[in-house]
């Protein structure tokens, strides 16, 4: 029988508030995008979820298409719910999202009233749940009026399927018009999820602002930028990674001579300051006062301790951020 490590909520500041809400989540969050899948390991998923909660990470991150197949990863985190973290649901964030196709037919996608409920019906019988922390849009969706959308989020949160909502992959003009079509709804946005990461900058300029301005966390994914921000490239592909195993999502040509040469600046850096490189692009992110938290993805239990050994040094000199930058900028 699985028993979480009794020193979990040792260190308070290890949680930081959402936004302006009454939610506070861990600094890092688990993802199940990747390695949780009906194709995957379920013992390793397992492990990597209990080391995860023994670290005192609460918050799990899942979406309705998550696999493979598409909704096999919220059917083995609902096994873990069932089993391992049966007596913890009230200490668990469990988020879900739908947007990407997901079903057959014209309402299997996007942001129809429509299939965001029915997608939040199927993915709480798949965790077996009765509601989810939060429920977020995957992505926007033109075709659809917004008000339509974010009233079926209101609505989900109103019938008790849903305790927050969210978005994710909106950019800033798209978020100011949902966030404020929400707020008529009295049902305010905590979180958004956009990609962010220290090779891909884009929220800084815009989307930042809005979300400060809202007073919405934001949860950055790919924080690591696909692997890209750890030592994991360095002396080649390895087999096992996820360029050299899934070229869906990052491919042998995208590792970059370039991109190396500032990786391999970034990693001296980052060892200067006594972290892995991987640890020095989270504790970056988590720099940003409207970042709330960052979202990992694991392939091993390992991964995760390394990322949760980032609290241990989140303060940036004024040299040091120079140095990041002046790195970055190089051609």
């Amino acid at each position: 029988m699985y028993l979480p490590a009794a020193s979990r909520y040792a260190n308070p500041a290890f949680y930081r508030r959402c936004g302006r809400s009454g939610l506070k989540l861990p600094l890092i969050s688990l993802g199940l995008w990747h390695n949780f899948g009906g194709t995957d390991s379920y013992e390793n998923a397992r492990a990597i979820v209990r080391r995860a909660f023994d670290l005192g990470i609460t918050h799990f991150d899942l979406a309705n298409n998550y696999g493979p197949p598409p909704g096999s990863a919220e059917e083995n985190f609902g096994r873990m719910l069932r089993t391992d973290l049966v007596h913890h649901r009230d200490e668990l964030i469990v988020s879900t999202k739908a947007g990407y196709d997901m079903w057959s037919g014209p309402y299997g996608d996007l942001g129809s009233r429509k299939y965001l409920l029915a997608s939040l019906d199927q993915s709480l019988r798949r965790l077996g749940l009765d509601y989810v922390d939060i429920f977020y849009h995957h992505r926007p969706d033109t075709e659809t009026p917004i008000e339509e959308t974010m009233g079926a989020l209101a609505h989900a949160v109103r019938s008790g399927k849903a305790l927050y909502v969210g978005l994710s992959n909106y950019d800033h003009t798209q978020t100011a018009r949902a966030v404020a079509v929400l707020r008529e709804l009295g049902t305010p946005c905590l979180i958004h999820q956009p990609r962010f990461n220290l090779l891909d900058r884009w929220p800084e300029a815009e989307l930042l602002p809005v979300l400060e301005k809202e007073g919405i966390g934001c949860i950055p994914f790919s924080p690591l930028a696909k692997g890209l921000l750890t030592n994991r490239y360095f002396a080649g592909i390895p087999s096992d990674s996820r360029a050299g195993h899934d070229p869906r999502f990052l491919r042998p040509e995208h590792v970059t001579d370039a991109i190396l040469a500032k990786t391999r600046q970034l990693d001296e850096l980052a060892k200067a300051r006594g972290q892995t490189l991987a640890q020095m692009a989270l504790a970056w992110l988590l720099n940003h006062t409207t970042v709330t938290t960052v979202l990992i993805g694991a392939s091993k239990p390992s991964q995760v301790e390394d990322c949760a050994g980032t609290v241990a040094n989140l303060q940036f000199s004024s040299g040091e951020l120079a140095a990041i930058e002046q790195i970055l900028a190089a051609d």
